[in-house]
């Protein structure tokens, strides 16, 4: 299991468009992924419980992979969260 912490870079935070995005990216991997902001844990593969989450850009978000790709998967999540 990876675990990191991931500051969002993303000028409208995690809207409906970036979100959308976000769950693509993630469907590509094998393993599973979740976000973790607070209390709230969600995967990141539903586009719903990643709405759940509200972020707004400069926040920190937690992003954790396990499975076969989960270092391929956790650095495309990073990649794309701080706006590369």
């Amino acid at each position: 299991m990876i675990k990191k912490l991931v500051k969002i870079n993303l000028s409208t935070g995690l809207e409906a468009r970036p979100v959308a995005q976000l769950v693509q990216l993630a469907s590509q991997y094998e393993c599973e992924i979740h976000m973790e902001a607070g209390e709230k844990k969600v995967n990141a593969k539903s586009i719903m419980g990643m709405m759940t989450l509200g972020l707004d850009m400069g926040e920190e978000i937690a992003v954790s992979a396990e499975g076969k790709d989960e270092g391929e998967a956790v650095q495309c999540m990073e990649k794309y969260l701080s706006g590369e």
